[in-house]
């Protein structure tokens, strides 16, 4: 996943109140990283691949995952963030909840007052 396309959709999930973060896993390559309540943490399209797909991790070990959605790759944001927010991750191999959650308080951007320099100005 492009870099910019991330940030927006972290954007747009903390806007929906999940815990959501830029995963930076390699030089260029970029995911989200969803924080579950119970210290499991989903990892959404870090390898580079064009379909979305995730890995559950608790303390470094994989406990979960994410099947790839067919169709994913064509996705705009706003079907990604609600591929994200109606996954129910409490099985191992994750499936779709029927509906999606009503969204919770919004949660703080994260960078603050230094968010264009920890970017280097590529984005607001």
């Amino acid at each position: 996943m492009e870099e910019i396309k991330a940030r927006r959709v972290v954007d747009a999930l903390r806007d929906r109140g999940t815990n959501a973060d830029l995963a930076r896993v390699g030089v260029y390559q970029f995911g989200i990283v969803v924080k579950l309540p119970d210290g499991r943490e989903a990892t959404w399209d870090s390898d580079n691949t064009a379909e979305l797909e995730a890995q559950v991790m608790r303390n470094g070990m994989l406990v979960g995952y994410v099947p790839v959605i067919e169709g994913s790759a064509d996705y705009t944001d706003e079907q990604i963030i609600e591929a994200i927010v109606r996954t129910d991750y409490d099985k191992p191999i994750a499936t779709r909840k029927a509906t999606t959650p009503p969204p919770a308080p919004p949660l703080a951007r994260r960078g603050g007052l230094f968010r264009r320099f920890m970017g280097g100005f590529r984005h607001d």
